[in-house]
């Protein structure tokens, strides 16, 4: 099961981090991966980290301006979100897979969280 939290309203140029706690599983067994989903839009690919944190990779779109980590002892994952801008605004979702490398697509995720909106207002 994920469970994200941490999503609200944020003005332009502001800061949110989300965070997604996962259970049911050992968690330094799942890659883990961003998505979001504005309205309209077909769900895309935010980020994603490694099974032990030391790889990651983000759309160019929030590239320099988000930031994805894990803490293993807390069978968490966190996205850091700065310099935000309306275009980001959506409902982000965490997911996991049990692959040993990066997932930047949809189908290379196994389990989805609820997701949480983040609205960012200009």
């Amino acid at each position: 099961q994920l469970v994200e939290s941490g999503g609200g309203l944020v003005q332009a140029g502001g800061s949110l981090r989300l965070s997604c706690a996962a259970s049911g599983r050992t968690f330094s067994d799942l890659g883990m991966g961003w998505f979001r989903q504005a309205p309209g839009k077909e769900r895309e690919f935010v980020g994603a980290i490694s099974r032990s944190g030391d790889t990651t990779e983000y759309a160019d779109s929030v590239k320099g301006r988000f930031t994805i980590s894990r803490d293993n002892t807390k069978n968490t994952v966190y996205l850091q979100m700065s310099s935000l801008k309306s275009e980001d605004t959506a409902v982000y979702y965490c997911a996991a897979n049990r692959f040993p490398g990066i997932a930047t697509r949809i189908g290379g995720y196994d389990y989805w969280g609820q997701g949480t909106q983040v609205t960012v207002s200009s």
